[in-house]
C-alpha cells in the first residue's frame, strides 16, 4: 500500500495500531456516519487482531464494509452537492484501490504482513480523514437537514 494514497498524518491524537479502538473523539454528530465509523474501527481492529490464517477473511469483511461505507458517503455528497466531494471521494477510491491491491497480493501468495501494513495505515489515516473530510461532510448534511451545526456529546473517561 502506498502511504501517498491516503491523507497526511494527523497532528493530534492518532492512536497506535495496538491502541486503536472506538473513541468518542471520533464522533461527528451525524448518527448514520457515527454508526458507520464505529463499524469501520471494529473492522480495522479485526484485521489487526486476526491470526494469520484468518486475516484474509477479516480483510474481506473490511472490504465489504468499506465499499458500503464509502458508497453511502459518496452518494450523500452527490445528492447534497457537497462542495468538497471530489477530494473526499478520491480518498475513498484510494483506500479501495489499496484494499484491492492487498487482496490480490495475498491471493498471489504474498505474506500476510502486507495486509497488516494496510491495517496499520488505516489506523494512521482514519482519524485525519474523519476529523477533516467526514466532519465537514457531517456538518454540511446536518446544516442542510436541520439548519444548524451538529451537536456532539462525548463521554469523558476518568
Amino acid at each position: 500500500m502506498s502511504a501517498t494514497a491516503l491523507s497526511p498524518p494527523v497532528f493530534g491524537h492518532t492512536p497506535s495500531a495496538e491502541a486503536f479502538a472506538w473513541d468518542d473523539a471520533f464522533l461527528l454528530g451525524h448518527s448514520g456516519m457515527d454508526h458507520t465509523h464505529r463499524e469501520f474501527v471494529h473492522c480495522v481492529r479485526a484485521m489487526l487482531d486476526a491470526p494469520d490464517a484468518h486475516f484474509a477473511a477479516a480483510l474481506a469483511a473490511f472490504a465489504e464494509h468499506a465499499a458500503q461505507h464509502f458508497g453511502e458517503e459518496d452518494e450523500a455528497m452527490r445528492a447534497s452537492a457537497f462542495p468538497a466531494s471530489d477530494c473526499h471521494a478520491q480518498e475513498h477510491a484510494a483506500v479501495m484501490q489499496s484494499v484491492t491491491d492487498v487482496r490480490e497480493a495475498l491471493a498471489n501468495g504474498r505474506d500476510v504482513a502486507v495486509g497488516r501494513g494496510l491495517a496499520r495505515e488505516l489506523v494512521r489515516w482514519f482519524p485525519g480523514h474523519a476529523d477533516y473530510m467526514d466532519a465537514a461532510l457531517a456538518h454540511w448534511l446536518v446544516k442542510r437537514s436541520h439548519g444548524g451545526a451538529p451537536v456532539v456529546l462525548r463521554r469523558r473517561a476518568s
